[in-house]
């Protein structure tokens, strides 16, 4: 898909993310409007599983852009991130210049500090719009990297830019668009969000998830879809060490239509807890009785 235009209202941002699948409120509409609109990242933030993700997905395909994931964790440095020098093709530069002597060494550090020994990372290749635009940038799970990667970043979030010592600084001749990610496993410095617009990414209300529902896994039927829903809505109130995400809910249901279920029954739900929750501590607390009461409720709330 070539490079298309920004969207030109909140409706049509909408309609856009709807396009690639995703539906999205109208809050979440109107902070990516503006984050298009404005040039300004976009913080999201939500716990895991809820579609902070797939926004940064879906945005590049539908925008015709090139997406440039990077996948934060404890640990990630520069050199990971941003760039790196190619030490072996600098010394073979090295040692052809003195093998043909007379070197000048001004003129040696010149030119194996040169752009053609750069390893471009994300970040740096992030600032290099290409011919179809300015790429997508997603910087995933930022919580999970350290405080110190997270102050480096400020510099690429505010301007766009980028200083290796050895070339001086590289700016962007077109911003790119970002996309970061938490899923608030600590807490985010107010400098780096200030540069940024910010949105919490909530679990879905039970008409849009089955909305998300029909559109991700149509192979399920629309008892089971409306059943299901009404199952992983109750589950989330039920106080529950980690609620199943939307995520879970997809598999799930892609997991029932899988063994041809057309609605819940109380056994099958037990054998397929471990597809929606991923402790056994949650697990355990879903004894037999609860969950014949919960599939008793999930099944007359569908029906309503």
């Amino acid at each position: 898909m070539s490079d298309r235009p920004f969207p030109a209202s909140i409706e049509a941002t909408e309609a856009l993310l709807a396009e690639g699948g995703y539906v999205a409120d109208r809050a979440l509409a109107t902070v990516l409007f503006l984050s298009l609109r404005l040039n300004r990242p976009l913080f999201l933030e939500g716990e895991a599983g809820v579609g902070k993700t797939e926004i940064a997905k879906v945005l590049a395909e539908r925008l015709g852009r090139r997406l440039i994931r990077l996948q934060c964790y404890e640990g990630l440095d520069v050199a990971s991130a941003v760039y790196e020098w190619n030490y072996a093709a600098q010394m073979v530069e090295i040692r052809a210049a003195e093998a043909a002597g007379g070197v000048d060494r001004e003129r040696l550090v010149d030119d194996v500090f040169s752009e053609r020994f750069l390893i471009r990372r994300p970040l740096l290749q992030a600032l290099d719009a290409g011919p179809g635009g300015a790429p997508v940038l997603l910087i995933d799970e930022l919580d999970r990297a350290d405080e110190a990667f997270e102050a480096y970043l400020l510099e690429v979030l505010a301007d766009s830019q980028v200083t290796v010592p050895e070339l001086g600084t590289i700016h962007a001749a077109e911003p790119p668009i970002v996309v970061v990610t938490t899923n608030r496993t600590r807490e985010i410095h107010d400098a780096l969000k200030r540069r940024c617009l910010y949105h919490w990414v909530d679990y879905p209300d039970s008409a849009r998830e089955l909305r998300i529902l029909r559109a991700k896994v149509p192979g399920a039927g629309e008892s089971l879809s409306r059943q299901v829903v009404a199952f992983v809505q109750s589950l989330r109130r039920e106080g529950l060490f980690k609620s199943p995400g939307l995520a879970e809910t997809l598999d799930w249901a892609a997991a029932l239509s899988e063994l041809d279920q057309v609605a819940l029954e109380p056994g099958m739900v037990t054998d397929t807890l471990g597809v929606l929750l991923k402790y056994q501590d949650d697990i355990a607390r879903l004894d037999e009785d609860r969950v014949r009461a919960l599939v008793a409720a999930a099944r007359e709330e569908a029906a309503a």
